[in-house]
């Protein structure tokens, strides 16, 4: 006889017969009915899923829904469908199977002005009904996604003129984001605008020529081709020296260090490989994040950026010494470790050549560098 779908039954031990109302991608489920022991496919949305007959039953199948599902390309006349087929016909069954709602990761350039297109990274973006910006100014057109649902892209709109969140909305829910667009003062170190504690080091422009779409003014570090070995920070345009600053509010200092993270936007106009920025917190080299953008997977080449793009540097990236290379072992076992009981300090960016060959000139432009949270 075909096979027939009573319901759907979540797959846990206790208690094993709660009915579930809909599910979604890459979880565990048991689907309950009869003469399902000879079941030759199965599809979830119209989407082919992977199983094993040793965990059916006549009246049972344990299975996974396909964590890779991809709803983009769906057949939309298939949703919310679970499609059982034996030797002995088939049968169609009503199901809810949906993703959460958006999870929104990180955002290609935080501090984006208005008509420019920018990228958000993060999980479910499907179906997508619009994107919101500080103010409540949504945008609905224009919005694109891969297949995955990891990747959105969307022109900034035009009036947003405060600083906050921006939220992900789509058929199944909203998503709000941890990262802060357009927000100028929250944990701002140095902006070289409305907020300074610049002390010494390279100097700074407002040239829209070389560095376009920049907010007012920024910092520019610049060098020759530094050899190999080359650690004189202290040399030309190789440096930016703060004066102290909070980095971390004392009420979250019993926090974990990978909550929080150095954040700057970053120009690079010309191929750069082989110079380091080594960030270090009061000239202290016991704990150095080293940024190296031209490293992929341990392999150096040309690094460039198209406009400016937003830096992230967990504070779990502030690492000990290791192997006589700074920066590359051990990060600190806590907050205070690395930022003392007040949690404040001075903030250095340090152009060095830590290498074995000689560096390519560098010409960079710095903006907008902060301490923030990057997750709950």
């Amino acid at each position: 006889a075909p096979p027939t779908i009573t319901r759907v039954r979540a797959n846990l031990p206790n208690p094993n017969d709660s009915t579930l109302s809909s599910a979604g991608p890459g979880q565990w489920v048991v689907i309950v009915g009869s003469n399902l022991a000879s079941t030759s496919q199965i599809y979830f949305n119209g989407y082919a899923g992977a199983f094993n007959n040793g965990i059916f039953s006549d009246t049972s199948m344990v299975v996974q829904i396909p964590a890779d599902m991809p709803f983009a390309t769906l057949d939309q006349s298939k949703l919310n469908t679970i499609r059982v087929v034996t030797g002995f016909g088939e049968v169609i069954y009503t199901f809810p199977i949906k993703p959460d709602a958006p999870v929104i990761v990180s955002m290609s350039n935080e501090m984006a002005l208005a008509g420019e297109k920018v990228t958000i990274y993060g999980n479910n973006f499907f179906y997508i009904d619009k994107v919101i910006f500080p103010g409540n100014i949504a945008v609905t057109t224009g919005i694109t996604t891969n297949n995955a649902g990891s990747i959105l892209t969307v022109t900034i709109p035009a009036g947003v003129t405060t600083g906050g969140a921006i939220s992900v909305v789509n058929r199944y829910g909203t998503g709000t984001s941890i990262l802060l667009f357009n927000d100028m003062t929250t944990g701002v170190i140095q902006n070289w605008d409305n907020v300074s504690n610049f002390d010494w080091g390279a100097g700074s422009s407002n040239n829209s020529a070389t560095y376009p779409n920049n907010r007012g003014y920024y910092g520019t570090m610049n060098s020759s081709a530094l050899n190999a070995g080359d650690f004189g920070w202290w040399n030309g345009n190789r440096s930016f020296n703060t004066k102290s600053s909070q980095w971390v509010p004392v009420a979250n200092l019993s926090e974990t260090l990978d909550k929080f993270a150095v954040k700057f936007e970053i120009n690079v106009t010309a191929a750069w490989n082989g110079a380091s920025i080594y960030i270090l917190k009061d000239y202290n080299w016991t704990y150095v994040a080293r940024y190296e953008p031209w490293l992929n997977n341990g392999t150096a080449g040309n690094f460039t950026t198209s406009g400016w793009q937003t830096v992230v540097m967990p504070l779990s990236k502030f690492k000990k010494k290791a192997n006589g290379q700074d920066g590359t072992g051990d990060p600190a076992a806590s907050l205070t470790a690395l930022l003392g009981a007040a949690g404040k300090g001075s903030i250095h960016f340090f152009l060095v050549n830590s290498g074995t060959v000689k560096s390519t000139d560098v010409t960079t432009a710095i903006d907008n560098i902060r301490v923030v949270r990057i997750s709950n």
